[in-house]
């Protein structure tokens, strides 16, 4: 007789090569999922919708400047990027830290833009509206970026960031680098098919409408190219969500930005793949969970994409 499967009572799936219960496992990988693919995406979809409108919208210089470095950042691989921003010599530096400052602080850019456009003509609105987000968003973005009363730490220096007692969390150093890396390489393909969305729409009859009746330029970006762009950018958000989590993977896959001992997939199959003649199962669940994630939003996209046609 072959070996067969370690079982654990209680447990449906049985146990890895170190007797760990492989459904649990299986359970707290997909909350490291949850935790960076959906989130991810979004920030880089604030960072590029909130600089590929403006760059499709008003062309000239801004536009060739932000595509140069679009272009730039996509011109390297994506492995390599990941694999430069998690190597702990560059963590050590605080670059992930200085990174995360920057395309934080997208999102509440992009809510103080929207609703200062949304409430221009109507001051005794706009103002308590956006002292009471911008309020609650700075406390966010400043909770975020700070990491035990620091926004950077480095071998040799400290920048003071939130104090303890007004921190709402804290992200640990590892998610956060691979948080930071995600938002990164998935910003500048947002950000050319926000441009190109913009660049289209802007000579549609409505824009010039809104034009003629005196609309400011992010009024017009926000309220009427974004909403007449939502179809495509759906259905991309729903592909790069799983994307994300074929890149989030690879780098459990291979040892990169997740503590060793992470229960995500990646990490999973690759502690797997070590006995895989002996329990396939270690290995195989994990993957089976991956793909059918991938497969489903690849899935829901494509419906998407179909209805968004009808319309």
């Amino acid at each position: 007789h072959g070996p067969t499967r370690p079982t654990i009572p209680g447990s449906c799936l049985g146990g890895d090569n170190l007797a760990r219960d492989v459904f649990s496992r299986l359970i707290k990988g997909s909350w490291v999922v949850i935790q960076i693919a959906p989130m991810a995406t979004i920030f880089a979809f604030m960072v590029g919708i909130t600089l590929g409108l403006p760059a499709g919208y008003y062309g000239g210089k801004l536009d060739v400047f932000l595509s140069f470095l679009a272009n730039l950042i996509l011109a390297f691989p994506v492995i390599l990027i990941f694999y430069l921003l998690v190597t702990p010599e560059i963590v050590l530096t605080g670059l992930p830290s200085y990174m995360a400052i920057v395309l934080f602080i997208f999102p509440l850019v992009f809510v103080a833009v929207l609703l200062n456009s949304r409430y221009y003509t109507q001051p005794s609105v706009r103002t308590p509206v956006l002292i009471a987000v911008l309020g609650l968003f700075g406390w966010l973005y400043l909770s975020m970026i700070s990491n035990d009363g620091a926004l950077v730490k480095t071998s040799t220096y400290d920048i003071p960031g939130l104090p303890a007692f007004l921190d709402l969390f804290d992200i640990g150093p590892g998610l956060l680098v691979v948080f930071v890396a995600v938002v990164f390489v998935n910003a500048p393909t947002v950000f050319r098919i926000v441009r190109g969305l913009a660049l289209d729409i802007k000579t549609r009859d409505y824009v010039a409408a809104a034009q003629t009746r005196g609309e400011g330029p992010w009024y017009i970006m926000l309220w009427e190219i974004l909403p007449n762009a939502r179809g495509p950018l759906i259905v991309d958000f729903c592909l790069r969500i799983g994307y994300t989590t074929i890149l989030l993977g690879t780098l459990g896959f291979f040892g990169l930005g997740l503590e060793s001992e992470s229960p995500d997939w990646g990490t999973t199959i690759n502690a797997g793949r070590r006995l895989l003649s002996l329990y396939p199962h270690a290995a195989i669940v994990p993957a089976l969970a991956l793909l059918s994630l991938v497969l489903g939003l690849n899935l829901l996209a494509d419906g998407l994409r179909e209805e968004s046609l009808r319309d």
